[in-house]
């Protein structure tokens, strides 16, 4: 089985390398996340524009024909290039579930959502912590042709800002279900806030709100979310390939006692250790977006990169911060940035520790 990118995918991934090169550098991303802004509407144009939001589906759903292993493909140099643009909220999970609902509304904000034109979020977490649905509380109770939606969503990326919701929520036959919320919908008190990592997030509480049911199959769920997964742990090891790039060069031009600190034995050892670790999650990645790729990926494989990308990149971002000191933990250094990126994508929708207890349950 070859795991080396195609031409077309180096291709991409070049393009997009160069203008995240040129126009999202470290210091234009921090002047980016200490605005008032939320994003980089620009940069999203450009993604737009790229073929990156329609990248992912059937040219039937009037996208472009990709795959999941050509989304991992320019997602590593999204986790490279730390971008706080809600990608994998609105086009890996919220965009898929409208894809496949029949209702003309959700086809709507399908085809706004791949033009560029709006940003729908996925509402998910509850504060649980795992990609389980039978963790839902939210209610979803029927008002006339549509529902009402009670409760509270957490760490909703894009949250406040999103046109529209994808929301999860049980409904009254006890089973997990999607639902559209249009954003500025009586009832929906959103509460606005960045996340460790520089990502616009909210909090936000339903009361009595009205939605419209996707009615996907059940299994839909968790396709969606195990896709966004895969993707979501292409950004990670992304980050960890930038870092372990960094902290090697740091090593080589850091002296003390008139040596590079890279001779000395302990720093030596721990940058092999950083290589080693990058190696295999990278490998974990690849592996499992083949068998994605075949539609052979299981949820224990989904669970196993999982874990060993948490776990790795956890590794990775602690092990650079101790090569490069006290400064590596400072604001100004893309390395404390970094580990903040890995500490965050390893959270959501099950940290290393959830995915690892699931596979020896398994």
């Amino acid at each position: 089985m070859d795991f080396n990118y195609t031409e077309e995918q180096q291709m991409l991934r070049d393009s997009i390398g160069k203008y995240l090169e040129k126009s999202y550098d470290f210091d234009t991303r921090q002047k980016l996340v200490r605005s008032e802004a939320a994003w980089s509407q620009e940069a999203w144009q450009q993604f737009a524009d790229f073929g990156l939001l329609a990248l992912p589906f059937s040219e039937e759903q009037g996208g472009l024909g990709g795959s999941i292993s050509d989304c991992v493909a320019f997602a590593e140099l999204f986790g490279k290039h730390l971008v706080i643009e809600p990608y994998t909220s609105a086009v890996m999970l919220s965009a898929p579930a409208l894809a496949a609902s029949a209702n003309p509304a959700a086809q709507d904000w399908f085809a706004k959502v791949i033009g560029g034109e709006a940003v729908v979020a996925f509402a998910f977490e509850e504060g649980h912590g795992t990609p389980s649905a039978a963790h839902i509380t939210m209610t979803a109770e029927a008002d006339g042709a549509g529902y009402v939606l009670s409760g509270e969503k957490r760490l909703v990326i894009a949250g406040a800002e999103a046109h529209a919701l994808v929301v999860a929520a049980r409904s009254q036959e006890g089973a997990p279900a999607l639902f559209l919320v249009e954003a500025g919908a009586a009832g929906l008190q959103p509460r606005a806030y960045r996340t460790i990592d520089g990502r616009s997030a909210a909090d936000i509480r339903f009361d009595q709100v009205k939605a419209t049911a996707l009615d996907l199959p059940g299994k839909a769920l968790d396709d969606i979310i195990a896709h966004a997964v895969i993707v979501q742990c292409a950004e990670a090891v992304g980050a960890m390939g930038a870092l372990c790039a960094i902290t090697a060069e740091y090593a080589m031009t850091r002296k003390q006692f008139g040596v590079p600190i890279a001779t000395f034995q302990a720093v030596a050892h721990r940058l092999a250790d950083m290589k080693i670790a990058y190696s295999k999650a990278r490998a974990s990645l690849l592996y499992t977006t083949a068998l994605a790729q075949g539609g052979a990926a299981t949820q224990r494989d989904i669970a196993i990169l999982k874990a060993q990308t948490g776990k790795l990149g956890r590794a990775i971002g602690e092990a650079a911060i101790q090569t490069h000191g006290g400064v590596g933990t400072t604001d100004e250094l893309n390395v404390s940035h970094y580990h903040k990126r890995l500490i965050a994508c390893d959270a959501m929708f099950g940290d290393h520790a959830y995915h690892f207890r699931k596979i020896g349950e398994g």
